[in-house]
């Protein structure tokens, strides 16, 4: 039998890639972006108990009545936008089933998308299964920013929706209010709806303050926004994210979320509900949390031969390597995982055309002893 691939740029997820390699070669992973340190303790406690006290059948698909309730008045004390819990707020299995679920319900054939490179793995399969096209704008290195001239330049009657990411993975890049305004004259006054992917809001350092689309109202109208329990929570194994987007989009969106997952992991949505009420301090606090982690691992590295790039928000650290060995990306970190026993995330996989920079992504969501061995390692290259 002739089995003919929608998806014929696709292969292995250069994550799974690194990861495995990591493993083979017992090396330090900062590669994939997960935490090495477990949740909190109440929150953990709180999955046990609703799994004791029966919550182990079909959640509602659009999520717990009350986890969306908490999702609401979340929202609103952190972005002064007020939103109805019942018809703006759907809980998914996870922002990358949320992301799908977006683009499944609003992109149709022969329509683009326009995406920022580099852009997170997902986002293309996701808007080809849909017969539509990705438009590529690659940002401009090495601040990430977006110019919004070439973003102008991009747009034609076949635009039907804008993706963005903020902060930005893999750079740690962050919007401005000034690139809100920028972004609600484009689609001003068109049908161009903004999927905007959030999953490090709770992530942003140096006193800013995350610049969420659902602050701009004009924005807010015609957006669907992304967010991830697991990456606030420390939790990224529990794949429990939700979107929040006003009622006509939502209502859009739940028909596919329905058929994709229906509904997501039950007990775990009443140990956030839970949660979300009783401690706020937790999400609250995660911009110190991090900074911490940043601060300290640009320190550990700091001597090595690597050069590192700011980072605005996010739990991620690009590092130019040029001064280490003049190869592409992805070689050097076979390499690096190989003879360095460290395990990095290349760039190249995150574009449409390979950019030819010599820059690299390590994660420091990890524990002080998992960053003092791999600076310990990074510092001998």
């Amino acid at each position: 039998m002739h089995i003919q691939t929608k998806l014929p740029k696709v292969g292995t997820t250069i994550f799974s890639v690194m990861s495995q390699l990591a493993v083979e070669h017992k090396a330090v992973n900062l590669g994939q972006g997960f935490p090495d340190f477990e949740p909190p303790e109440a929150l953990r406690d709180a999955v046990t108990r609703a799994m004791t006290d029966g919550r182990n059948q079909y959640a509602p698909g659009i999520g717990l009545p009350n986890l969306r309730e908490q999702i609401a008045l979340k929202t609103e004390r952190l972005y002064g936008h007020k939103i109805n819990a019942d018809t703006d707020v759907t809980v998914t299995s996870g922002a990358t089933e949320a992301l799908f679920s977006a683009i499944a319900a609003i992109v149709r054939e022969d329509e683009e998308v326009i995406v920022f490179d580099p852009a997170y793995d997902s986002y293309e399969p996701a808007i080809e299964l849909q017969g539509a096209r990705a438009v590529h704008i690659p940002l401009t290195v090495p601040t990430f920013s977006i110019d919004w001239q070439r973003v102008r330049d991009a747009v034609t009657s076949k635009t039907r929706m804008i993706l963005i990411n903020s902060p930005h993975n893999p750079s740690g890049a962050v919007l401005s209010r000034a690139d809100l305004d920028e972004l609600a004259a484009i689609v001003r006054d068109t049908d161009i709806v903004v999927l905007s992917d959030e999953v490090y809001e709770h992530i942003v350092y140096d006193g800013a303050e995350h610049q969420s689309v659902l602050r701009h109202p004009e924005l807010a109208v015609r957006s669907i926004v992304v967010s991830s329990f697991g990456k606030t929570f420390h939790c990224t194994g529990w794949k429990l994210g939700y979107a929040v987007a006003p009622k006509a989009l939502s209502a859009e969106f739940r028909k596919v979320h329905q058929y994709l997952t229906f509904c997501t992991f039950h007990p775990a949505q009443q140990a956030f509900a839970e949660f979300l009420a009783s401690t706020p301090e937790h999400y609250l606090e995660l911009p110190s949390f991090y900074q911490v982690k940043r601060d300290r691992f640009r320190a550990l590295i700091a001597p090595s031969r690597l050069k590192l790039l700011d980072v605005s928000g996010g739990y991620f650290q690009l590092v130019d390597y040029s001064a280490i060995r003049d190869e592409d990306d992805v070689a050097f970190c076979e390499w690096m995982v190989k003879h360095a026993g460290v395990a990095a995330i290349p760039l190249t996989p995150f574009y449409e055309k390979a950019p030819g920079t010599r820059l690299v992504r390590l994660c420091f969501a990890k524990s002080d002893a998992t960053m003092d061995a791999a600076a310990e390692r990074l510092c001998k290259l």
